[in-house]
C-alpha cells in the first residue's frame, strides 16, 4: 500500500500544468461523488467515489473501475439528507463528463475528465 506522501504526490504529478493548458484553475479538494457509467467490459455500475481535484470545466477522481479514454460518465454530488425544507436539493442534477486521461498506482486508478457542459 502506499503512503499518504506516495498520494500526494501522484495528485501533484497528475494535476500540475501549465496555465496555457488549463483554460481555468483546479482546486485540490476532495467532494463525495457517484459516479455511473459502464465499466471497460461493459457492466453498468453506479459508486461513490471522491474527486481529487475539480474545476469548472473538469475533476481528477479517483475509480475502483477500469473506466475507457473518450467514454462518458455521469457525477451526481449528493446533498446531505434534510428536512421538508424545499431549498437544499436531495441531489445535484447529473454532470455528464468524458474521461480523457488514465492513470495507475497500485490499485489505485485515476481518471481525469471533462465536463461537457461547463459548471461556470
Amino acid at each position: 500500500m502506499k503512503s499518504h506522501t506516495d498520494l500526494n504526490q501522484v495528485k501533484d504529478e497528475s494535476t500540475v500544468e501549465s496555465p496555457r493548458t488549463r483554460a481555468t484553475s483546479r482546486l485540490r479538494i476532495q467532494i463525495p461523488v457517484f459516479v455511473r457509467g459502464h465499466d471497460a467490459t461493459g457492466l453498468e455500475f453506479i459508486e461513490l467515489t471522491r474527486t481529487l481535484n475539480i474545476s469548472a470545466k473538469g475533476a481528477c477522481i479517483t475509480s475502483a473501475h477500469i473506466l475507457r479514454l473518450g467514454q462518458t460518465v455521469h457525477l451526481t454530488i449528493p446533498a446531505p439528507a434534510t428536512s421538508s425544507s424545499s431549498l437544499v436539493p436531495s441531489e445535484t442534477p447529473p454532470i455528464t463528463a468524458k474521461v480523457r486521461r488514465q492513470q495507475t498506482l497500485g490499485d489505485l486508478k485515476i481518471f481525469g475528465l471533462e465536463f461537457l457542459r461547463s459548471l461556470e
